[in-house]
């Protein structure tokens, strides 16, 4: 768990050094007569050189995971100038927001068909305790973690559904998924999942072509069901009107053939050439 590391301003330290120094080299001087002042300031000034190892300098949204010997002291992140316990070990870890993008993945989706994807993660450390201690490289982990999880999402859902299956295509369904997902993988990492989205989604080659025709036709077939209860409607509303004005008595032979043009003219893909009758419509 991270904890606040022993800090003191910098640059106070520096000016107190300083005060200690110069007392140690006058007592060396006013003392040179005498073995023991002599001593006394040597070994302040070995005191004072050992404690310059504890200067640090830590930059903005930035921090130094501090230990003394292998044991863990403390997290400094305050950016700046300062004096930690000397003779530690100051490792950096950066607390900057982080992105990348992972590779592009072939997997089989839910249905079974090959399909190429990629996600976005965005992150960034806020434990760096664990961070440092818990996995061995926390940047490393959060990408191997982060493909385990679009390897998994994709195995679970299909490329495309036509039901009330949520599909790989369906964007921010999947990206909170994903995001949830990836937050439980690397939490144990001292990481924050801010965001994980898909970036490339795609049949794979081999049967991209397939599976090209195979939308293309249930998009016509969409379309032309569409056209179809359309016509129907016309067909009918147009029956019915001519009845109640009365403008003509159709019989149910002519009725039909009446209904099989108009489902010709309304269904048709292409310009219908009408044809008039000038003649009689009974032999």
């Amino acid at each position: 768990m991270e904890t606040k590391a022993f800090r003191v301003n910098g640059f106070v330290f520096l000016l107190a050094w300083l005060v200690i120094v110069a007392a140690a080299v006058l007592l060396m001087v006013l003392g040179a007569q005498h073995p023991l002042p002599i001593i006394a300031g040597v070994l302040i000034n070995a005191v004072a050189l050992i404690l310059l190892s504890g200067l640090t300098i830590v930059n903005p949204n930035e921090s130094r995971v501090i230990q003394f010997f292998g044991r863990y002291i403390g997290t400094l992140k305050q950016a700046g100038f300062h004096f930690v316990v000397p003779l530690t070990g100051r490792k950096r870890i950066s607390l900057r927001v982080r992105n990348f993008e992972t590779a592009k993945l072939k997997v089989n989706d839910a249905d079974g068909n090959p399909v190429e994807i990629a996600a976005v993660v965005v992150y960034k450390v806020f434990d760096t305790a664990k961070a440092a201690f818990a996995v061995d490289d926390y940047e490393q982990y959060v990408a191997i973690q982060s493909e385990a999880a679009v390897r998994h999402l994709a195995t679970t859902h299909p490329y495309d559904s036509h039901d009330d299956r949520t599909s790989l295509r369906d964007g921010a369904e999947v990206a909170s998924e994903l995001t949830e997902e990836l937050r439980e993988r690397t939490e144990q990492a001292g990481v924050e999942l801010v965001e994980a989205r898909i970036t490339h989604l795609a049949y794979a080659p081999e049967i991209a072509q397939a599976m090209l025709v195979r939308q293309q036709a249930a998009q016509v077939v969409a379309a032309r069901t569409t056209i179809v209860e359309g016509a129907v409607g016309m067909v009918g509303m147009a029956l019915d009107r001519l009845a109640e004005q009365g403008v003509v008595e159709l019989d149910e032979e002519r009725k039909a053939t009446m209904v099989s043009n108009l489902l010709v003219v309304l269904c048709g893909d292409r310009a219908i050439q009408p044809v008039v009758n000038t003649g009689s419509l009974y032999s």
